[in-house]
C-alpha cells in the first residue's frame, strides 16, 4: 500500500508506467466523451495525462454494477430496468449474459427490478444484488440463481444494492429501498430501516448499521481494515468510513467526504458505486462522475463522462476502469490497479 507516499510527486517508476502503456495499447481505441478534471497533481499518479473516456456501448436504461469476468475476459454489468446482465469484450462486443437477472417472478412489475451490484465469490461464481427478488443470489453451474440470503430476522430485505467480499469470504452488502416499486412508501417494505450488513462465511447475518438513509456503494481498503459506504441521499450525499474489527463488524463511523454541496444539475449523479484500488485510492461515483479520493478523503480529480455515473469497476489487467454512466458503458486507462489482479 502506498498511502504514505501520497504527498510525493511520483509513485510509480518509469518501468511500471511503460508496462501500463503496453497493456493499454492492445485495446482498440474507441470514440471518446467527457473529460478528466485534475484538481491536484496527485491525480496524475493515477490517471495518465493522455487518458480518454472511451465509449464502448450505449442504449441502456440504467447501467450498473460492472465487474470483470476473468473466464471470458469480459466486463459484465447490469441494466436494471431491463432485468438483464450484459457482457462486453473487445473481440465480440455486446451480448446478453443473463436474463432475468434480478426479478424472476411471474407477475409483471415496474421500477428497478433487475440486478444491481455484481461480484464473484472465491469459487468464481457470479453473485448478484437482486432488486426485484429482494435477495443476494448466486449463479450456479446450470445457469440458475440460488438464494444466498433473503431475510433479516424473518423480514424480507428492501432491495440489496451493492456488495463486496473480504479476503476471508465474508460478504458485506447494502440494502436501500430503490428496488421497491414505490420506494420508501411501498407497502411491501418489511424493514423500518436501510441497512448495511455482514454475511459471515458460516451463514451468520449481522446488521452493521441501520443509521444511513440510503446506503449504496461499498468496498474495503486493501488491508481490509476500512469499510467505505456511499449514501445516495441528495440531502446527505456523503461517504462514510468504518474501522473493520477482527470479527468483521465495524466501529468508529466517520465522515470520509461530504458532496452535498456539489449536488445539482451541473453535477449529475449522487454517491453510488465505488472501488478502492491497490494503493488505497477511492474511486467513487457521485455528483459529476467518478470522484477520485486519496485514502485521507482528499478529492484530487473527477472523471466526468457527462451523464450520471452509477458505478465503476477495474478490469483487463487491473488498470482499466470501466464506468456505467446511465445509458453508456465506458472505460478509461489508469496507472494503478484494482484489487485482486
Amino acid at each position: 500500500m502506498l498511502a504514505s507516499h501520497w504527498c510525493t510527486p511520483q509513485v510509480w517508476s518509469q518501468e511500471e508506467a511503460s508496462s501500463d502503456q503496453t497493456a493499454s495499447s492492445s485495446q482498440t481505441r474507441r470514440p471518446s466523451i467527457g473529460e478528466v478534471v485534475r484538481l491536484d497533481d496527485r491525480i496524475n499518479q493515477l490517471i495518465p495525462q493522455d487518458a480518454a473516456i472511451e465509449l464502448l456501448a450505449e442504449g441502456f436504461e440504467w447501467a450498473e454494477g460492472p465487474v470483470w469476468d476473468r473466464k471470458s475476459k469480459a466486463i459484465l454489468f447490469s441494466d436494471i430496468p431491463n432485468n438483464v446482465v450484459n457482457k462486453w469484450n473487445e473481440s465480440e462486443g455486446l451480448s446478453v449474459f443473463l436474463k432475468p437477472s434480478g426479478y424472476t417472478g411471474k407477475n409483471p412489475r415496474l421500477g428497478e427490478m433487475g440486478s444491481n451490484g455484481l461480484t464473484f465469490d472465491s469459487s468464481g461464481k457470479l453473485v448478484l444484488a437482486m432488486h426485484g427478488d429482494r435477495q443476494i443470489g448466486r449463479l450456479n453451474s446450470k445457469g440458475q440463481i440460488d438464494t444466498v440470503v433473503q431475510f433479516y430476522k424473518y423480514r424480507r430485505f428492501n432491495s440489496p444494492n451493492d456488495l463486496v467480499y473480504d479476503s476471508k469470504g465474508n460478504l458485506y452488502f447494502t440494502d436501500p429501498p430503490y428496488g421497491l416499486e414505490k420506494n420508501m412508501d411501498d407497502p411491501a417494505k418489511e424493514l423500518l430501516f436501510q441497512g448495511v450488513y455482514l454475511l459471515r462465511r458460516n451463514g451468520d447475518l449481522v446488521l452493521l448499521t441501520d443509521k444511513m438513509t440510503r446506503p449504496n456503494g461499498i468496498d474495503l481498503s486493501p488491508d481490509g481494515k476500512t469499510l467505505y459506504v456511499a449514501n445516495s441521499d441528495p440531502e446527505q450525499a456523503h461517504w462514510l468510513a468504518f474501522d473493520v474489527l477482527d470479527d468483521g463488524t465495524v466501529a468508529n463511523e466517520r465522515g470520509f467526504f461530504d458532496a452535498t454541496s456539489m449536488v445539482g444539475a451541473a453535477n449529475p449523479g449522487l454517491p453510488d458505486g465505488l472501488k478502492v484500488d491497490v494503493h488505497g485510492a477511492v474511486w467513487a461515483t457521485g455528483p459529476g462522475g467518478v470522484l477520485v479520493f486519496t485514502p485521507k478523503g482528499e478529492h484530487i480529480g473527477t472523471i466526468r463522462p457527462g451523464p450520471a455515473t452509477a458505478n465503476c469497476g477495474f478490469g483487463n489487467d487491473g488498470s482499466t476502469l470501466y464506468l456505467t454512466s446511465d445509458m453508456y458503458l465506458c472505460r478509461i486507462q489508469t496507472s494503478t490497479s484494482g484489487q485482486g489482479f
